[in-house]
């Protein structure tokens, strides 16, 4: 295992308000604070335990299996993302290699059927109308149970007729019918596409110009906004990118600028990372921003396999990254937060996790960087799609109607699962 950094020392990294208060300054120095307490009651307890920091996996898995059995009424305003809870809990519970029983997944499985819209593509909850976001949950979360069941219950041929009546001309996807454009919309429509085994010359067609416009999305500051001219964001810019390699062009974009802009995302002091430039740190982002570092530098690899970026290592602190989901983001009773202070949710639970296995599995080797306890280190996640690497395979192979020709959006994609594949086999 890994040993942390010396918590008293970079608390000379903290920010400097350089003698100009703001709203956001302010905002800063108080989170800064809360997270100084967590490192210094961590500074006093690892005196008396030297294996600490702990990821609590027992207490996890009991939030996760209580959260699954039933959610507290706080959640009826997501009424409308309930295959997104599914998806998070499922996928939370798969990276500390918990499984669910066969009846609850079962139950599950017809649960985001009754989801599933007559006129292609899944809903928010059953009823309702059919969007990209739930459509892409719901896959994943089929995806992630993997049985017979689970993969026949994707209606291919109703979603591709989805995917062609939200695509615009441009190549852009609305969120639903008359909705909302943005880069999200690209990405869902893209992995749901891959993951559903969509076969290869109607996969090419759907998203014909589909690369140029996330392209059109890519700002100054070398992030990607949600549509043209939007300021730049770390989870549209992980769809952007994650976009860009499964459609295979990866070579559209800036991918220099965009490894630039994501690297100094990572704060400084608290390790984790924000979301936009002048924002708080956040532990969903650690999964958005950590899987976007692995993603871009395998891009750049493919595009240039001769570039100076190294490759064999993750160009983000993976340590720091893992002290704060660990020390800052853990609720004892189980359970992820956004940052100190906050209450625990299954959509934090997700990607702390997800960005702590980012963290754990980014070096391109065998071996995982892990601090803490052996017993920390997590299952790995795929970077572009964040569900299980063997449920990926899976799923790209299960569909007899896809083609066998390798595609070129197959190569790239195939570029990014080489990473993975020894981790994934050591797991088995």
């Amino acid at each position: 295992s890994l040993s942390i950094r010396d918590l008293r020392r970079i608390k000379g990294y903290k920010f400097n308000i350089e003698n100009l208060e703001t709203t956001t300054s302010n905002e800063q120095i108080t989170t800064e604070r809360l997270v100084e307490q967590c490192f210094d009651r961590f500074a006093q307890l690892v005196t008396m335990d030297p294996d600490l920091p702990r990821l609590q996996r027992e207490s996890h898995i009991a939030y996760l299996e209580k959260c699954f059995r039933g959610l507290p009424e706080g959640y009826s305003s997501l009424d409308s993302s309930r295959p997104w809870l599914v998806y998070w809990i499922l996928n939370s519970a798969s990276l500390l290699n918990h499984k669910f029983t066969d009846t609850q997944l079962q139950r599950t499985v017809d649960f985001l059927k009754k989801c599933q819209s007559p006129i292609g593509g899944f809903s928010g909850g059953p009823g309702q109308y059919p969007h990209l976001a739930p459509t892409y949950a719901a896959v994943n979360a089929l995806c992630i149970i993997g049985t017979p069941s689970a993969l026949e219950a994707i209606d291919r041929e109703a979603l591709v007729r989805f995917l062609r009546a939200i695509r615009e001309p441009s190549g852009a996807f609305r969120m639903h019918i008359d909705g909302e454009l943005d880069v999200r919309g690209a990405y869902c429509a893209i992995a749901a596409a891959k993951l559903a085994a969509i076969p290869a010359e109607e996969f090419a067609s759907v998203f014909a110009g589909t690369a140029e416009w996330i392209a059109s999305c890519q700002t100054y500051e070398g992030g990607f906004g949600g549509a043209p001219d939007l300021e730049a964001h770390g989870g549209y810019s992980f769809c952007a990118a994650a976009g860009l390699a499964l459609l295979g062009k990866p070579e559209v974009c800036n991918l220099k600028a965009l490894l630039k802009w994501t690297v100094n995302r990572q704060m400084t002091y608290e390790g984790g990372f924000q979301g936009r430039t002048n924002k708080l740190v956040d532990s969903c982002y650690s999964f958005w921003q950590g899987s976007l570092v692995v993603v871009v530098q395998t891009l750049m690899a493919s595009v240039d396999p001769f570039a100076k970026t190294p490759t064999t290592r993750p160009m983000f602190y993976s340590e720091a990254l893992q002290e704060y989901i660990l020390i800052c983001c853990q609720r004892q009773s189980g359970g992820f937060i956004d940052k100190p202070g906050k209450s625990a949710d299954v959509y934090h639970t997700c990607y702390a996790l997800s960005g702590l296995s980012i963290a754990q599995h980014a070096e391109f080797t065998m071996e995982p960087r892990v601090i803490g306890r052996p017993s920390n280190e997590l299952i790995p996640t795929h970077p572009v799609h964040n569900v299980p690497p063997q449920a990926v395979q899976n799923a790209y192979s299960y569909n007899p109607y896809r083609m066998q020709s390798k595609s070129p959006s197959q190569e790239t994609q195939a570029d990014i699962e080489d990473i993975w594949d020894d981790d994934s086999e050591r797991d088995q």
